[in-house]
């Protein structure tokens, strides 16, 4: 089949400069979830019909195999797919979806294909409340004759509680005369999509129905208050099919879930987690609360204490990581490593078992194992210009306050003494420490307060 996306709407009601359909869902676009939807599908072509914003919408979707057809007036949707038409196959069935309509299941489109070539299918659902909806007309004998609009509709039509949601599928061959044959003669002065329900009736084409799993996947966004109930709609969604495979979530509302995160056996998740990305979490990893992670795998045994955050990290197996911990891109930690609170690692690795257990700071730096980093260590990695490298051997012993001014390497075996700047290469096996004399003085009187 086709595939056409309508994705030309302002959305003035985003009060946003960016286009509607790009808005973000679950860390992608609105108009990611509908393509996604529609390749599940393997259509033959996916037209997306734009028009405000510009060349944003082709521009955010380049290269990946999709036809752009610009709609500059935005006189209606059926005006809309007519600018899809000279992208399509016209042998194959045309289904119609829409770029802010970002829930639709694979399962429901499916259900959508046509089974015959001179057919209509139509998406509708049950609404309590039907109000702004086209309404799904039926005869005595409940076969579909039409749709009518809200603002079109008489008070019988507007009682009806079966509406259109828009999407459809319509045979190749006749999508292209019955779009011709649309007037805008209607309360909006637009050319509606849903008159092709009257000519297909007219042409004694059958139309069909069929209902979506849940309500949400035919909800469309029009504002920031729909865009956040969607949002969560998403997340809960994502979070039961965690705990169906056995994931334990403190609390299913409270994670946030912004791209592919993948879990092993005996995951634990506590509340206001965010996730971006492509995250792999292997068996028995516990997150604790509020952690940020991102293009991160995290090996088995693992645990992140509340508070960090990790983008772009490797971590071993039985690593413990934070509180308040910042992994940054490149940094690669080998199994058992522990990485404390206020400490940051980038363009780093560690060896087994190697630890920074406080406020230190490791970058651009090659770290053997049985390391121990002291409290308020750095890597002096940057000199105004370029970056270096500090390498460090096995079994060192890093004292606290200590600086290690790059480029330079600390030997196996050696020990750094507490608040030593390291700027030369220390041997193997050895002691370094930059020279101090103490002083004491006895007597010595500490300033008082002065009396106000």
């Amino acid at each position: 089949m086709n595939v056409v996306i309508l994705a030309a709407g302002q959305g003035k009601r985003m009060r946003s400069a960016l286009p509607k359909v790009l808005h973000p869902l679950g860390g992608q676009p609105l108009l990611a979830h509908v393509i996604a939807a529609a390749r599940s599908l393997a259509p033959a072509r996916i037209c997306v019909v734009y028009g405000h914003g510009g060349d944003a919408v082709p521009q955010a979707f380049a290269g990946q195999g999709l036809a752009f057809a610009r709609q500059a007036e935005q006189l209606g949707t059926a005006h809309a797919v007519q600018q899809a038409l000279p992208h399509l196959d016209r042998a194959q069935p045309v289904l119609v979806l829409y770029g802010d309509v970002p829930l639709t299941r694979p399962s429901t489109l499916e259900r959508m294909r046509l089974t015959d070539e001179r057919q209509v299918k139509l998406l509708t659902v049950e609404l309590a409340d039907p109000t702004g909806y086209g309404r799904v007309l039926r005869n005595t004998r409940g076969a579909v004759t039409g749709v009518v609009e809200h603002k079109d509709a008489n008070e019988r039509q507007r009682a009806i509680s079966e509406v259109n949601t828009g999407i459809l599928c319509v045979p190749g061959p006749l999508l292209g005369p019955w779009l011709a044959d649309i007037d805008n003669d209607n309360a909006q002065g637009e050319y509606y999509l849903p008159d092709v329900i009257r000519l297909a009736v007219a042409d004694r084409v059958p139309v069909l129905t069929e209902r979506p799993d849940e309500i949400w996947e035919t909800l469309g966004v029009n504002d920031k208050a729909q865009l956040a109930q969607l949002e969560r709609v998403h997340q809960f969604e994502q979070a039961r099919a965690l705990l169906a495979a056995g994931v334990t979530l403190s609390d299913p509302s409270r994670i946030d879930i912004r791209g592919a995160l993948s879990c092993g056996s005996d995951v634990s998740i506590d509340v206001g987690c965010v996730f971006e990305g492509s995250v792999k979490l292997a068996d028995g990893v516990s997150v604790g609360p509020h952690c940020v992670i991102r293009d991160t795998t995290l090996g088995a045994g693992t645990r992140v204490e509340a508070f960090s955050h990790l983008d772009g990290a490797s971590v071993g197996a039985r690593a413990r990581i934070g509180p308040y911990a910042r992994l940054r891109p490149e940094a690669a930690l080998a199994d058992e490593v522990h990485i404390g609170n206020f400490v940051e690692v980038k363009a780093s690795t560690l060896g087994l078992r190697s630890k920074a257990n406080h406020l230190a700071y490791v970058g651009d730096s090659t770290v053997g194992r049985d390391v121990n980093i002291g409290a308020g260590t750095i890597t002096c990695n940057y000199d105004g210009a370029n970056k270096h490298r500090t390498e460090i051997g096995d079994e060192v012993h890093i004292g606290s306050d200590v600086q290690l001014v790059a480029p330079v390497k600390v030997g196996r075996g050696s020990t750094v003494g507490a608040g030593t700047t390291v700027w030369q290469d220390v041997p193997e096996g050895g002691l370094v420490l930059n020279p101090k004399q103490q002083q004491h003085r006895t007597g010595w009187q500490r300033p008082k307060k002065k009396a106000r």
